[in-house]
């Protein structure tokens, strides 16, 4: 694939379905509602969800909710051909425009800003799932969680695997368990499928674990080493995976790792000093435990991603030295005590 050259190219990239992807959603029925669509992922996702329902030759309505702080992204949406309603669903009427469907994918959630207005996110990250549930217990529901849920891993593994304990860090890590409890818990009462999907972390130019990293090595900046190893995964890779997991909802839910390989992030920042020539400069030392998670069951049911790590480096690199735009929104993945 040639490396995209400007945010047209990007979010044409972001959203061309593969052949799995049109498979998916040729067998699936009905219409799919994008919960939270206006976030940095759910854009994509629901375009990818259009576009793939049409080489299907599917017809359905792919529908998108959310705040639309930003009127450029409910404009993009509505040219894709994605039906838009801007709601608040902390308002007290937030649920009244939503249509019935057979397909929710929820996206809602908030973690940055939590540490000074918890009580915001606790409402957003946990108290909603279960309205929505209510509001939607017939259809199929694929919710994204966070891979924050798991505790710290042995740095020398494989990561936390979906059978592992639990032990999440800080007021977001743990409204984000909350969240996947309460589903656990309208699934099992209302018989609803669902699938929780743990991610972490979605790549693409503008935003992301290799864009903080390829910023501060461009910049000759320090890059932090006490988180010292990742996942990654390319953000159409996790959007397909995503659309996926509508097959395999479930009650109890479904849950899956949505994430790709681990990574060192001292490689990660030498790899791009090479394609610059620039030496990386580095701060403190890699602990002997990482927040990692295990992506071999989801890899057994969709394969792995089709966006390998180096294809993200290399494209990256591409666009930071070319000016490409940053969302300029940290991910703080080096974040080890759960403050966001």
């Amino acid at each position: 694939m040639p490396p995209p050259q400007t945010e047209l190219e990007l979010d044409d990239l972001l959203s061309t379905p593969t052949e799995a992807v049109v498979e998916a959603m040729r067998d699936l029925d009905g219409d799919v509602l994008v919960l939270g669509v206006s976030g940095k992922m759910g854009p994509s996702l629901a375009r990818l969800a259009r576009r793939a329902s049409e080489a299907a030759g599917t017809r359905r309505r792919i529908i998108g909710a959310g705040r639309f702080s930003r009127p450029d992204t409910r404009q993009l949406l509505d040219r894709a051909g994605v039906e838009t309603i801007a709601c608040d669903l902390l308002a007290d009427s937030g649920f009244d425009a939503l249509p019935r469907v057979e397909n929710v994918l929820y996206l809602v959630g908030q973690k940055f800003g939590t540490a000074a207005e918890p009580t915001r996110m606790w409402a957003t990250n946990a108290y909603l799932s279960g309205a929505a549930m209510q509001r939607f217990p017939e259809a199929r529901w694929v919710v994204l969680s966070t891979g924050n849920v798991y505790a710290m891993s042995p740095a020398g593994g494989s990561g936390a695997t979906e059978a592992d304990s639990l032990g999440p860090v800080g007021d977001y890590a743990v409204s984000a368990l909350a969240r996947e409890r309460i589903v656990e818990f309208f699934s099992r009462h209302s018989h609803t499928s669902a699938a929780v999907l743990r991610l972490n972390y979605a790549i693409e130019l503008r935003y992301g674990v290799l864009r903080d990293i390829a910023d501060r090595v461009y910049r000759r900046e320090p890059l932090d080493l006490s988180m010292g190893w990742v996942n990654l995964i390319w953000q159409r890779d996790a959007n397909a995976r995503i659309l996926a997991a509508l097959a395999h909802a479930a009650s109890p839910p479904l849950v899956l790792n949505l994430t790709g390989d681990k990574v060192s992030i001292r490689e990660l920042a030498h790899r791009f000093g090479g394609i610059w020539g620039i030496e990386p400069r580095f701060t403190g030392a890699e602990s002997d435990t990482a927040l990692l998670s295990d992506p071999s069951r989801s890899y057994r049911l969709f394969g792995p991603p089709e966006v390998s790590v180096e294809q993200m480096i290399e494209w990256v690199a591409g666009w930071v030295a070319a000016g490409g735009r940053s969302l300029e929104l940290p991910t703080h993945f080096e974040e080890r005590h759960g403050r966001f």
